[in-house]
């Protein structure tokens, strides 16, 4: 998949309270049309005011759990983009609240792959989860161990997307 091809000029929100982080995320993905916003309050009324096709947001500083509810009540695919968040409760909490994938941010420099990758399930070829998975899955198996859904295996086998 050509990811500059598939997400030329795609509407993109990013929700960060580090500024070069979102100057990271500019970068990264110059083929797309990015507005940025470094607070909650920012960020809720561009959610609420505009439409975009995907929305990255941060959980710490910024409020991105009160965000993923408006862009999933807005039907807006949220990719959580997080580094000081990044542990099991909240990958499930972004799973419960319509998060369309996770991600930390030291893969930051792949955000592309992981926004091509909800488009590809938005199109109806596999869940983003599943996407999600396949990129990532051993990622979390390194940095929580092995067994980590283990823990809690009626919740990983009830969403059944991986």
């Amino acid at each position: 998949m050509e990811t500059e091809t598939v997400l030329k000029d795609k509407k993109i929100l990013a929700v960060d309270d580090e500024e070069d982080v979102l100057d990271s995320l500019m970068e990264i993905l110059w083929m797309c049309r990015v507005d940025t916003a470094a607070s909650f309050e920012q960020a809720r009324d561009l959610l609420e005011s505009r439409t975009y096709d995907m929305v990255i947001l941060d959980i710490m500083g910024v409020r991105g759990f009160d965000l993923l509810e408006i862009a999933s009540r807005r039907k807006m695919p949220a990719l959580i983009l997080t580094a000081h968040g990044l542990n099991i409760e909240n990958l499930k909490t972004s799973i419960r609240n319509g998060a369309a994938y996770f991600a930390p941010k030291e893969r930051l420099g792949e955000i592309d792959l992981f926004l091509a990758d909800i488009l590809a399930a938005k199109g109806g070829k596999k869940s983003s989860w599943a996407l999600w998975g396949e990129r990532l899955l051993d990622f979390f198996g390194r940095k929580f161990g092995e067994d980590w859904r283990d823990k809690d295996p009626e919740f990983w086998k009830s969403i059944n997307r991986y």
